[in-house]
């Protein structure tokens, strides 16, 4: 697992991928926090990081399918899956250094916004008037959010040797998985009935529930089983190319 991980690592630091990666999402988000009027910062009458949080998921939904499309579409398309199923390593140990390698990259991305936290908390009157708990409970939805959307793009990856297709399948189901069971709790089959049950089912609803700063077990169990669940689905799609 070790060795696919270095190998992905090395893969993005010596391409200008990793380093894309980061500036395009510093860019995003430091353009809606600090520039763009409506949710400018500085606007508001409270210190916070609200505009960061509620971003994020966005950029996230195009940025890490756009990382994670050449995991094992590259490979197909360069014949190089077969010589990497030669090495003595299992599909698991495979799946795990790719899935690790690219959380590591979008964690990454994200350690540069402790910046703006640094900002605003300087910012904030008194000085250090923000809530903290609220921001670090964020941080923790963020990373178990990243870490979802990267096994999609995993599992998307491994059904296609298309780049493009598997750029498009996994931004529609990173958008689904996080926003479309909100709206299908507002359809009047599920309304005043079961659309909290629904709302459960989708990601947005424990992401928001952490970012409150209070750890809930229930949303932590709920991100660690959705990532096992696409990652399962990974081994899966790998399992049948072996069959073929």
């Amino acid at each position: 697992m070790y060795a696919v991980f270095w190998k992905e690592i090395r893969s993005f630091l010596s391409s200008l991928i990793g380093y894309v990666v980061i500036t395009v999402f510093l860019l995003m988000t430091g353009l809606f926090i600090w520039v763009f009027k409506d949710t400018n910062i500085l606007e508001y009458n409270y210190a916070g990081l609200e505009q960061l949080f509620s971003i994020a998921p966005l950029v996230f939904t195009f940025l890490i399918p756009a990382i994670t499309m050449r995991s094992f579409s590259e490979e197909r398309q360069q014949g190089t899956i077969e010589l990497l199923a030669t090495k003595p390593l299992t599909d698991t140990q495979i799946i795990m250094g790719k899935y690790m390698a690219n959380l590591t990259l979008v964690v990454f991305a994200i350690l540069p916004t402790l910046i703006y936290y640094y900002s605003v908390y300087q910012l904030g009157s008194p000085k250090g008037n923000i809530d903290n708990g609220a921001v670090v409970g964020s941080y923790i939805g963020l990373t178990f959010l990243a870490g979802i959307f990267v096994s999609i793009g995993l599992f998307c990856s491994s059904i296609s040797r298309n780049q493009i297709i598997a750029f498009i399948v996994g931004a529609f189901l990173c958008f689904f998985m996080h926003w479309a069971f909100n709206y299908l709790s507002n359809l009047s089959i599920f309304f005043g009935k079961t659309d909290d049950l629904v709302q459960k089912l989708g990601i947005n609803y424990h992401y928001l529930s952490i970012s409150k700063g209070k750890i809930d077990s229930r949303d932590v169990i709920y991100f660690l089983s959705v990532i096992f669940l696409f990652i399962w689905f990974t081994h899966v799609a790998l399992a049948k190319r072996k069959w073929a």
